[in-house]
């Protein structure tokens, strides 16, 4: 996949990412998410980063968090959090942020970014996906041997019960796609559905 591939899934998802907040109540910003000790309004403080800090401020956010990324996201996300609503929605919907491609990752990185942090979301709140189905698609082919998020699904059988797409041998485990993406991105679903970590075994 290529940059010109991926980009208009990248802008539909963030799009309908903010679309969905944007007609929700304002409570949705303090709903929980599938990241640990994240709301709403922190992870979307996360994503925007792109559209929100020039790299200039960035480095200064990594140099202050002494090189580790960790650590700048979630000052990031807990500072950048309180800002107010309108503005981080103008950021989801920035063009700045749906042409970012994160350094090393390229075009697979950021598609892999926008509709997991998205699914994050939406998987919480019990929400259609805002990304289109084929991108969630190719996220779960980009994911489904565990090694980008260190998950292990041996011994699973991963299948989608919205589509057609199954992999692996061994017990079932069906749920939509993109549940099952954020199975593989190592999230623990709503009903405590999760992978075990690739070191476990």
């Amino acid at each position: 996949m290529t940059e010109l591939d991926v980009q208009p899934w990248v802008a539909r998802t963030y799009d309908g990412l903010a679309d969905l907040l944007a007609a929700g109540p304002a409570a949705t910003w303090n709903a929980t998410t599938l990241c640990t000790g994240w709301q709403v309004r922190h992870l979307v403080a996360h994503v925007t980063m792109p559209a929100r800090l020039s790299p200039e401020q960035f480095g200064a956010e990594m140099a202050a968090a002494r090189g580790d990324f960790g650590v700048l996201s979630n000052t990031v996300a807990a500072r950048d959090g309180d800002l107010p609503a309108p503005g981080l929605l103008a950021a989801l919907r920035s063009p700045q942020l749906h042409g970012w491609l994160p350094p090393g990752g390229g075009a697979t990185g950021a598609l892999t970014h926008a509709v997991v942090h998205s699914l994050d979301v939406t998987v919480a709140l019990d929400a259609p996906p805002t990304a289109p189905a084929a991108a969630v698609a190719a996220v779960l082919d980009l994911l489904v041997d565990g090694r980008v998020f260190g998950v292990d699904p041996t011994g699973v059988r991963l299948e989608a019960t919205d589509t057609g797409w199954a992999a692996g041998e061994g017990e079932p485990v069906r749920a939509g796609s993109g549940r099952l993406v954020a199975l593989l991105a190592g999230r623990t679903l709503p009903d405590g559905r999760a992978l075990p970590r690739l070191s476990a075994r």
